[in-house]
């Protein structure tokens, strides 16, 4: 930095010579030397002031920020970090075939108290029993008094709930955001959907856990964050399922049953369209399993697909139609069916006389015990056996049910000749519901394998052969009889041509072996249209009793039978089906050419 002298020689000679004052000059320079160092301090100080700015700005900017993402945000309970992973509480709805909502989330709250924070814990305990009248007011005092430092009250509270606690005014008592599994038509397929709970918990959120039905079953993708928009579509139709529960419960009503089940099923695709078990419940309020007694009692025991039963004559279309496939008879075979029917200390009758002889076709239609079992002698245990197990009847379904899994069927380990002839009218074997209705399907859809599912499908499942098309026919001109001629006439649905076999079989006893005399469980196995079959029906009911005649009565054609046929007039149209006027041999028609 050059610095300019005070008092400068050339311009101190030159005052001099004029007459001026040197000092002047001195004087002059010295203003301007305090002048240039009182700008440049100024510029520097106002740099500096300008950098402070801009660092308060940026400051109050970030801050006043972060206040608008806070304000826009919900507000949420601070949590220490841990080490683990994090609650993910966004689980994928379920739907029907149609995309209607069978099950999906609701967000709730969750009501806490942190006992070292409350002000009045006499009035929040007093106040808290008022709004949830379950609670105890004097366990309450006890827990708010004791050591602890957190205390869950409840799990789930609705938003008035929520506004009610708020108003007690106690800043001890707290609320954590839930996400709360939400079954919006109630009953409606309560066993199918099975129920939710909670698994693990924090305060600002909880794992939701599938805990019954397919919410266990499909727990690993509802629970996936990548399967949130995309639900699971089940088979079931919504409108289908409240009309069959609707009249299932009716007629459960009607004829003073303990507990029905009921099974549609597509006969090609082999999807579950409605399925129903009663007595039902709420899975937005699960009941409680039952800690002793029988577990069939429990509402919470899916009789369709848990209950393993005998299924008695249903059973009988299977011997026909192996003997059929076999070439051991023909439709208009005469078979002796004079008895009873003894083998060893075994006695067979037949529930009513039928006379000494009988077609094949009518053995079926008139429901003998007799003539069937002398058709299943010819057939043989071996090929008995195996035919049953080709059926699907004798082992787990792989259904789309965590239940399902579990449920093995009933049959003898010495598969011997009187085992041969019971198991042929459906008796010394034990199956469920839904075995039968996958058995009806394979066998009477032209002969091709089925397998009951839960899944929406897109086409038919094309699966092995079971039986040839001529086969799969002559059975269903078989059970067509049995509703127009035999046992089932209450089933007959005028413009929907069923077809069916009916089942009663006395029910065992739960204690000390042998049978009831006066229980049965009464089942109608049934298709339709019996001449381009496109549904079966399996209808079930434990211990019915008709009581309208001047004595009780308690086979199937009486009260499963009548059940069933209301269920197929009321969904039949539904599925789109319209009345048609069953089509017959041509007779009496002479071809003649021009």
């Amino acid at each position: 930095m050059t610095r300019t002298p005070l008092r400068p020689l050339p311009r101190i000679l030159s005052a001099r010579e004029h007459g001026e004052n040197p000092d002047a000059i001195e004087r002059e320079n010295l203003r301007l030397r305090h002048e240039e160092m009182r700008d440049k301090s100024r510029d520097r100080a106002e740099g500096r002031l300008l950098v402070l700015g801009i660092f308060f700005l940026c400051a109050f900017l970030a801050v006043g920020m972060r206040m608008a993402v806070l304000a826009a945000s919900e507000p949420s309970e601070p949590r220490m970090a841990a080490a683990g992973a994090a609650i993910v509480n966004q689980r994928a709805d379920i739907v029907d075939r149609n995309g209607r909502i069978l099950a999906t989330n609701l967000q709730t709250f969750s009501l806490y108290a942190q006992p070292p924070v409350m002000i009045d814990k006499e009035h929040a305990a007093r106040e808290l029993v008022k709004i949830f009248p379950d609670l105890q007011q004097d366990q309450l005092i006890k827990q708010f008094t004791g050591n602890r430092k957190f205390i869950w009250i409840k799990r789930r509270i609705s938003p008035e709930q929520k506004q009610a606690v708020h108003d007690i005014g106690d800043p001890g008592l707290q609320f954590g955001p839930r996400e709360m599994r939400l079954y919006p038509n109630g009953p409606v397929a309560s066993h199918v959907l099975g129920g939710a709970g909670f698994g693990r918990e924090g305060v600002s959120s909880a794992e939701v856990i599938g805990i019954a039905g397919v919410e266990k079953q499909f727990d690993r993708y509802l629970r996936d964050p990548a399967n949130s928009t995309a639900p699971l579509q089940l088979s079931l139709d919504l409108t289908l399922q409240a009309a069959t529960e609707e009249v299932l419960a009716g007629g459960m009503r009607l004829m003073n049953a303990k507990g029905a089940a009921a099974i549609m099923m597509d006969i090609h695709t082999g999807e579950v369209l409605a399925i129903a078990s009663l007595p039902d419940f709420d899975p937005n309020n699960r009941p409680r399993p039952l800690t002793q007694g029988d577990q069939s009692d429990s509402p919470l025991f899916n009789r369709a697909v848990q209950g393993v039963y005998e299924l008695g004559s249903t059973f009988k279309i299977f011997t026909a139609a192996q003997a059929l496939e076999l070439g051991l008879v023909q439709p208009e075979t005469i078979i002796d069916i004079k008895g009873p029917l003894q083998w060893g200390r075994f006695t067979i009758r037949d529930f009513r006389d039928h006379g000494t002889q009988l077609s094949v076709t009518d053995v079926i239609a008139k429901s003998s015990n007799i003539g069937t079992a002398r058709i299943a002698l010819d057939i043989g245990s071996d090929r008995q056996k195996s035919f049953l197990q080709t059926l699907g009847v004798t082992e787990p379904l792989p259904f789309e049910m965590i239940e399902a899994h579990t449920v093995n069927p009933l049959y003898p380990r010495n598969w011997s000749e009187i085992s041969v002839m019971t198991i042929s009218y459906g008796h010394g074997v034990s199956t469920s519901p839904l075995h039968l209705a996958g058995a009806y399907a394979s066998l009477l859809n032209g002969g091709t394998k089925v397998t009951p599912t839960l899944l929406k499908q897109d086409g038919p499942q094309n699966g092995p052969r079971v039986i040839s098309e001529r086969t799969s026919a002559q059975a269903r001109t078989m059970l067509r009889k049995v509703v127009t001629d035999g046992s089932a006439t209450f089933g007959e649905v005028p413009g929907y041509h069923v077809a069916g076999k009916t089942g009663t079989a006395d029910k065992p006893r739960t204690n000390g072996g042998g049978y009831y005399d006066d229980r049965v469980i009464a089942t109608f196995a049934s298709i339709f249209p019996a001449h381009d079959p496109k549904y079966v029906l399996v209808v079930s009911l434990d211990e019915p009793v008709e009581t309208s005649g001047e004595e009780p009565r308690r086979t199937a054609g009486w009260t499963a039978v009548p059940v069933a046929a209301e269920i197929i007039r009321r969904t039949a149209p539904l599925l789109g089906l319209r009345p048609q006027v069953e089509p017959g041999p041509i007779t009496g028609v002479t071809l003649t050419a021009n």
